[in-house]
């Protein structure tokens, strides 16, 4: 080869080597989860993975489960818009009121299925709450998980049993659902509910079946009572990436990033997630539990004595200026819709 055909090729590699990794990143994804559990195993890591092969490596995701990058998990909403993590995924109920309009997709018996309310809430969200609620990050994904259940230290079957009850709520609207109908609520993040459980702090927890095993509820309480129909609450999920590493990233980049997110991700991410409910009971009943699933006739009257925390939240929102009645309207038409087409 000659000294000018060698000092070409050299040259040229060099162009290459710069403009890739000028366009490589690496983003930190912080989440409050075990790794194993069924959000970061079977959501979370489907969608990294599926964000690096669509950039042919050029995105790399570095995960960070259980809280390993510090803090607590009310902090994670402040962690992306900081730029502590890159990408978080957390409750929103675990910083109460700050995300005012999601709570409509919380009360009470509104959630029949877990995808239909998630696309309800994607769509509602992009009509209502990307210029507002969530102007300081970006959000990737918005889903609900599947029909939350009572699980207790003794059984619950009808509503005078929740008195005296102690129960972890994961969010200002359950929490005031759990007291309207007279237990004692608890507000934590759902990592500490094991150690709650077994110093007696609580008495059960109000959590959907498939986040159970990694929290090892089953063997902490023997009793869960599960609902007819609507679920008694579903708590809802944000998925999001800080605003300023989104915009830095070359349009193409950018285009893997959307390309795996929004409707169909959140769709599928309610869909996951309610999917794992079912192994999760399993395990209850191999474990020999107590496990009451209410009747129609049993859970109507539930469901019109949680009738007043909906009735509530609307005029608490009217009155705070963001039109609860307008939210309500629209999410349940909203999820109506997408119970008939999904």
């Amino acid at each position: 080869m000659s000294l000018t055909r060698h000092l070409l090729t050299a040259l040229m590699a060099a162009a290459l080597g710069s403009s890739a990794s000028a366009q490589d990143v690496t983003l930190r994804l912080h989440q409050f989860l075990p790794a194993q559990a069924n959000v970061p195993a079977h959501i979370l890591d489907v969608w990294a993975d599926k964000v690096e092969a669509d950039s042919n490596g050029r995105i790399k995701i570095d995960r960070f489960p259980s809280m390993q990058l510090g803090g607590s998990p009310p902090q994670l909403i402040d962690q992306v818009i900081d730029g502590v993590a890159d990408i978080i995924w957390t409750l929103p109920g675990y910083t109460p009121g700050r995300f005012p309009q999601l709570e409509v997709f919380e009360l009470p018996f509104i959630s029949p299925d877990a995808e239909a309310t998630s696309r309800a809430f994607w769509e509602l969200a992009e009509d209502r709450m990307m210029d507002t609620d969530f102007a300081a990050f970006k959000p990737l994904g918005l889903w609900v998980h599947g029909p939350g259940v009572i699980h207790a230290n003794r059984p619950v079957t009808v509503i005078a049993d929740l008195d005296g009850l102690k129960l972890r709520g994961p969010t200002r609207v359950i929490t005031n659902l759990l007291t309207g109908l007279g237990a004692t609520a608890v507000g934590m993040p759902v990592p500490a509910v094991p150690e709650a459980l077994s110093r007696g702090v609580i008495d059960g927890a109000v959590i959907p079946w498939e986040v159970v095993p990694s929290l090892k509820v089953q063997e902490l309480v023997t009793h869960h009572t599960e609902f007819d129909g609507a679920a008694l609450y579903a708590a809802t999920f944000i998925f999001a990436m800080n605003n300023n590493v989104y915009n830095s990233l070359p349009d193409d980049l950018k285009a893997v990033i959307d390309a795996n997110s929004g409707l169909e991700f959140s769709a599928f991410a309610g869909r996951t997630q309610q999917a794992y409910d079912a192994p999760a009971r399993e395990l209850a009943v191999a474990a020999g539990n107590n496990i009451v699933t209410l009747t129609p006739d049993q859970t109507d009257a539930w469901r019109a004595a949680a009738q007043s925390t909906t009735d509530a939240w609307i005029a608490e929102a009217d009155a705070a200026g963001i039109d609860g009645t307008g939210l309500y309207a629209a999410a349940t038409a909203l999820i109506a819709k997408h119970s008939l087409t999904d």
